[in-house]
């Protein structure tokens, strides 16, 4: 790799990073260290083609999904615990509700297949049409769709807090008093 590529792959990584980071701490179920070996590999990986790829994060996206379905399709699987990080120490705003969806959900995400996890995030986090989910995963369209469904319904059935935190974020404030619209 010449000097100018090696500073085009060192900028992409400083500003590209943490996002990628993000969707590989989604794809592990919330194992900050999975994710953080996952993006590592792929950003390996990209770096020995780096001269050669045309849009680096669409490229390092589809080897992050790739190595998570591999890593499933694996006969073994490490069998760690996973636990809650402590809290970053901090003064803000009464975020109790936002931090309590996220709890829930690592949680319930972590108790989804890889599979379920993968799919999942690649639909609603990437927000990926189900097409280019069945091309990056390799399945048809008619198993994103089951996938998705079974994921959905897994998740509800993990977690029903689920929807009554939904239901407290849609409800319309007390302070609001319709107007009767007369003719």
């Amino acid at each position: 790799m010449d000097a100018q590529a090696l500073e085009s792959f060192r900028e992409f990584v400083s500003g590209r990073s943490s996002a990628l980071l993000r969707t590989a701490v989604l794809l592990t179920g919330g194992d900050r260290h999975a994710a953080e070996d996952l993006l590592q590999n792929a950003l390996v990986k990209a770096a020995g083609r780096w001269q050669r790829i045309d849009e680096p994060e669409a490229y390092v996206r589809q080897i992050l999904y790739r190595q998570q379905v591999s890593r499933w399709r694996l006969k073994w699987r490490r069998r760690e615990v996973t636990v809650a990080e402590p809290p970053e120490a901090g003064h803000a705003p009464d975020a109790s509700g936002a931090a309590e969806l996220r709890l829930v959900l690592r949680t319930v995400l972590s108790r989804l297949t890889a599979r379920q996890r993968t799919v999942l995030v690649l639909r609603y986090f990437e927000d990926l049409p189900e097409a280019d989910v069945a091309r990056i995963l390799g399945c048809s369209v008619g198993t994103v769709r089951s996938t998705t469904h079974r994921s959905l319904s897994r998740l509800r059935e993990l977690a029903p807090e689920l929807a009554e935190l939904d239901s407290r974020r849609q409800q319309p404030s007390r302070d609001f008093s319709p107007v009767e619209v007369r003719p």
